[in-house]
């Protein structure tokens, strides 16, 4: 048995949702997954890396619309292609990693060919959608034709079930997970603070695209009085997107260009290194024009590496933490609320320190992949999942899962 995933965003890409589906499917011994990833620098070299059946195709539409004849023509490439791997490999399912543009090719070739498909929602491609007719258009025919929909949080999945119109037996919920071998713990260690630039001084850290909903804009708002009580302290971001401007005007704006750096690229080993050598990991998400955070990766690996975590109460991410004990949500919308809990943590090292032993137990129990490849399986294929993995869930959510 064979499954054809379709998926823009896939390592090496940078992206929360690719390393997750990554993550999922390299581990899948059935079905065997065949993978068509959208095309990018320095794919060849990762590809040599792996043993995965992986071609690259473009899957970066200048525009997920098929009015325009532009639009058209890239989803009909793309569905060439997708039709060309199904004639050699004959897979039974399709699996899409967005709604848009994959699920919608997903949808026609059902049409055409009858093959069933699943749909992975990430929750913030649901906002982009009902700003446009035509793409909400496309998103309900991907939703209410899909076999099956994979939503990443109970978040999701509740909009998902009262705005779109999923029904309960299409729809189950997959968290994102972290690998807890490479995100673990570390000493604090001199010499590497040393290579990063850190030296000494207390550090909280960000991962992540640099969009508004992320939120780098408030912590960094939030720095000059934070410095106050921590002069030595230092904001370190990692990630690049279309705020990267932006976010350099307002460090410039608020005299604390000495204080907060930028990361565009850093290698894997690298990132690892900087959620390890941390003081605090913060995401201070929130939701801006309907875009919000649909569950929060970074949070998981944060806390595998025996972290502390602030994050906004906006979207999916309070399902990422366990609040109170291995960190908190506070509404970072308002400036006092994320400066008052920052400035709290950074006076307190038993607190921080509490607070990451219980996150590296948290993500341990809940999210390492192995057991949620598992649950994959029996969710996508039909495998059935060990009972003992998932015995002790509430009967509803249970149930959402597809458990009962």
């Amino acid at each position: 048995m064979k499954v054809l995933l379709m998926t823009e965003v896939f390592p090496p890409r940078n992206g929360g949702s690719g390393r997750w589906l990554w993550e999922i499917y390299r581990r899948l011994e059935k079905p065997e997954p065949i993978i068509l990833a959208g095309a990018q620098a320095r794919d060849q070299d990762f590809d040599r890396t792996h043993s995965l059946c992986v071609e690259r195709a473009a899957m970066s539409f200048p525009s997920w619309g098929v009015v325009s004849p532009s639009g058209l023509a890239c989803y009909r490439q793309l569905a060439q292609r997708a039709e060309r791997l199904i004639d050699f490999h004959r897979p039974t399912q399709l699996h899409c990693g967005k709604i848009l543009p994959e699920g919608f090719v997903a949808w026609w070739l059902k049409r055409r060919l009858g093959m069933p498909y699943l749909v992975y929602v990430h929750g913030e491609e649901l906002n982009i959608a009902s700003g446009s007719r035509e793409l909400r258009w496309m998103t309900r025919r991907v939703l209410t034709s899909a076999d099956r929909v994979i939503a990443n949080s109970e978040n999701t999945a509740g909009l998902l079930c009262k705005t779109w119109s999923v029904s309960e037996n299409q729809l189950r919920i997959l968290h994102p997970g972290v690998d807890i071998d490479r995100f673990c713990p570390a000493e604090r260690d001199a010499a590497v603070r040393q290579r990063l630039g850190w030296g000494e001084r207390p550090v909280i850290l960000t991962v992540g695209r640099l969009q508004k909903r992320k939120g780098q804009d408030q912590l960094i708002r939030a720095m000059p009085k934070l410095i106050q009580s921590q002069p030595n302290l230092l904001y370190s971001i990692i990630g690049d997107g279309p705020e990267r401007k932006t976010l350099g005007r307002l460090v410039a704006d608020l005299g604390v260009a000495d204080s907060v750096e930028f990361r565009e690229e850093v290698t894997d080993d690298e990132m690892v290194r900087c959620y390890q050598q941390c003081d605090i990991f913060a995401l201070p998400n929130r939701t801006v024009d309907g875009d919000f955070e649909g569950f929060g990766m970074v949070l998981l690996e944060a806390q595998a590496c025996g972290k502390p975590v602030i994050t906004g109460a906006s979207g999916g991410t309070g399902e990422a933490i366990c609040e109170d004990r291995t960190g908190r949500r506070v509404d970072c919308q308002r400036l006092e609320r994320l400066t008052e809990s920052l400035m709290a943590l950074l006076a307190d090292p038993e607190t921080r320190a509490s607070m990451g032993q219980r996150g590296r137990e948290w993500t341990t129990l809940n999210f390492g992949w192995e057991a949620l490849t598992i649950q994959a399986a029996h969710f996508i294929c039909g495998i059935n999942a060990r009972p003992s993995l998932l015995a002790d869930e509430p009967a509803p959510l249970r149930r959402l899962r597809g458990i009962e």
